[in-house]
């Protein structure tokens, strides 16, 4: 690893509050979370205490009302500060845009009362939460999900398997999508589910390329019963809250990937300026520095689309276009800048000596979750040219 310390990212931030929140946020990342990140990657440990600081950091819960435990920061704000927690380790950075996205039902659809009982613990009080959407049998097609509840009473009983759950089997909550009503998008509905209910479990996590220290596993709902207080909104709304969530969603793992690309970008400026050839630092060549022109550029037209994105959000405007080509750009972008990186460093890029590697292996995923980057063309070319078949 390169001894050369990165050039800060230059940030546009609306308020000096903003100014000093990404400041803790880069002196927690460069403290607790970056040393110890490839040991424990390789280890496939997964860092709870991290996020429990986090938590008591108020850094789980930002883009959320204060009132209920949030830090009233708009997404400006927030996905700079994931930015900064994904460069330093991706396992981080995605968990809390993983936990942010379980929290959105509930912000957003749920009923005052529901708001006033759980938002609290889940915002700042140490909980971590996941998203149970993906099934074995439905991926992008999410509207054909059969994970089934039944009303049993006043209550539900939740039977069915859910697939690539990000923090399956640590989760203190799940936010769960099920089918209530007819097939298709009409028929599914939201429910808060406990980590501890009975019935739920999770599977042995998935064997991955890389992000082995964030476990993601099937869980199993075999039976399980919740009180309708844990439903979210309206019964056949949860296609609708699935989808707002996701549109959200997509704007972290954007920022992420920027995260990604910047700390490879970093690594790979680092090695090739104290890398001599020729008598001279290898940076000095042209083709290197047109590599690094470009894997520069990339990371800044990146960071500016997610940047309007979620300024369009945070003014109240559609940005569902914006969300989708956000993602696409930015996640692509990780998995070039990080093939560059490993390419710049040459063979000690191929190794486990230098991070190159774990980021290239690391960005691969970014292009598939939260909707696959075939998805994201599909989405803005509807947006573009309408939508098929009219």
């Amino acid at each position: 690893m390169s001894d050369r310390d990165p050039q800060p990212v230059e940030r546009q931030l609306p308020t000096e509050e903003a100014r000093d929140l990404l400041a803790l946020v880069r002196e927690i990342a460069q403290r607790e979370i970056a040393p110890g990140a490839a040991a424990e990657e390789d280890a496939g440990r997964f860092p709870r205490e991290v996020f429990t600081l986090l938590s008591e950091s108020g850094l789980l819960g930002l883009p959320y009302d204060a009132e209920y435990g949030g830090g009233d920061q708009p997404y400006e704000v927030y996905l700079q500060v994931l930015e900064e927690l994904a460069a330093a380790r991706l396992t981080v950075g995605l968990g809390v845009s993983v936990h942010t996205l379980a929290c959105h039902a509930l912000a957003g659809f749920g009923s005052k009362e529901q708001q006033v009982e759980r938002l609290p613990a889940m915002l700042g009080g140490g909980l971590l939460g996941a998203y149970c959407l993906s099934e074995p049998s439905s991926g992008s097609d999410a509207a054909s999900l059969r994970t089934k509840a039944v009303r049993d009473g006043d209550g539900w009983v939740i039977d069915g398997t859910k697939a690539w759950i990000t923090h399956g089997g640590v989760a203190d909550f799940y936010t769960v999508l099920a089918r209530t009503g007819e097939d298709g998008p009409r028929g599914i509905t939201a429910f808060l589910v406990p980590g501890d209910t009975p019935g739920l479990s999770a599977a042995p996590p998935e064997k991955k390329m890389g992000m082995k220290g964030s476990p993601t596993a099937q869980v199993h709902l075999d039976g399980v019963r919740v009180p309708d207080e844990r439903r979210i909104g309206e019964e056949g709304q949860g296609f609708t809250i699935a989808l707002a969530a996701l549109d959200s969603g997509r704007l972290g793992i954007a920022a992420c990937a920027v995260g990604v690309a910047q700390a490879a970008l970093d690594e790979a400026v680092g090695y090739a300026t104290q890398r001599r050839q020729f008598g001279r630092p290898i940076a000095d060549f042209q083709g290197l520095r047109f590599m690094i022109a470009d894997m520069a550029t990339r990371i800044e037209a990146g960071r500016a689309l997610y940047l309007a994105a979620a300024r369009l959000r945070d003014a109240g405007r559609p940005f569902a276009k914006q969300a989708a080509m956000a993602k696409l750009h930015c996640t692509d972008t990780a998995m070039q800048v990080t093939t560059d990186a490993v390419q710049i460093l040459g063979g000690y890029g191929y190794t486990a000596d230098f991070p190159a590697e774990r980021y290239m292996r690391e960005a691969k995923v970014l292009q598939i979750v939260e909707g696959t980057n075939q998805i994201q063309r599909m989405v803005i070319a509807r947006h573009v040219a309408g939508p098929e078949g009219r």
